[in-house]
């Protein structure tokens, strides 16, 4: 390690600044979704057996609730446009703009160059549980998904039913693309109900046992025609590994949610960005 410099507690103090100010970020119109999510019915339900994953589609203007049914189970979940697949959740930018962990109020944005709301958290059983004092938090916006990759990276492992390879196969299920080309649409996820961090000694992303129970369950609106998957990771409530055929893994309830016709009276689905894409040229 190299010497320090005279100043380098000085460098050290210097405040932190935010990159992203949101004071101006278009805010979600809350009451109106409460009051929407109140009439809403349940239309359809898909169930996501342990270790594996499944899709779902909904229209803009209706809700999707993921549930803990049975025990302790955390969820990866990718978005996309319905119509467009090349329009897709961007975890890094949602990120930037939220911070590391969602809850209510706050949105899943889609990539460059479209940049818009996707779906917005309107309702979050969870979001008691706040930042532990280990660092940890619920619904992560930084672990990228479990996969098979970085599993024979480390330990030479030829492991099927990570969340990658779960939301693979369901994606090439749902669309009938090709496994190798359904691949290249899976993006980084939403951890639902898992809860993670980062260490405060070494700066490593790390899991912990996720405070999710039977009954919980995190409630968005859908922004724009989504299709959505979501896998019931291997690693249970990922209190001791992530890719495991030994972990404790439950189902997930995915249900869909219609609410009354005049519920969303002026609602709009947000449009694209509106940068010109000139590039300065």
């Amino acid at each position: 390690m190299s010497e320090a410099p005279h100043d380098a507690e000085a460098r050290r103090a210097v405040p932190p600044v935010i990159c992203y100010p949101t004071d101006t970020l278009p805010r979600p119109d809350l009451e109106l979704y409460s009051q929407a999510l109140a009439s809403a019915e349940v239309v359809d339900v898909v169930t996501v057996a342990p270790r594996e994953a499944a899709t779902f589609r909904m229209p803009a203007g209706q809700f999707f609730r993921i549930v803990s049914v049975e025990g302790p189970q955390v969820g990866d979940l990718n978005l996309w446009n319905a119509a467009n697949l090349t329009e897709r959740f961007y975890s890094g930018k949602t990120r930037a703009l939220h911070g590391t962990h969602l809850t209510t109020g706050e949105r899943m944005w889609s990539c460059f160059p479209y940049l818009r709301p996707m779906a917005t958290i309107v309702a979050d059983s969870l979001d008691w549980y706040g930042i532990d004092s280990f660092g940890g938090s619920v619904h992560d916006v930084i672990g990228t998904r479990c996969d098979p990759y970085t599993g024979n990276l480390l330990s030479g492992t030829q492991y099927h039913h990570c969340c990658h390879s779960n939301l693979t196969r369901a994606l090439c299920d749902a669309t009938g693309l090709p496994l190798h080309e359904a691949e290249r649409h899976v993006h980084d996820v939403l951890n639902v109900f898992m809860c993670t961090g980062f260490t405060r000694d070494t700066g490593q992303y790390f899991m912990k046992a996720s405070p999710v129970r039977p009954g919980d369950a995190l409630t968005l609106f859908a922004e724009i025609d989504l299709l959505g998957a979501l896998s019931a990771c291997p690693g249970g409530d990922c209190s001791a590994e992530h890719s495991s055929d030994t972990a404790a893994c439950f189902p997930l309830r995915v249900e869909i949610l219609r609410p009354d016709a005049q519920a969303l009276t002026g609602w709009q689905p947000p449009a694209p960005n509106g940068y010109d894409r000139s590039h300065g040229r």
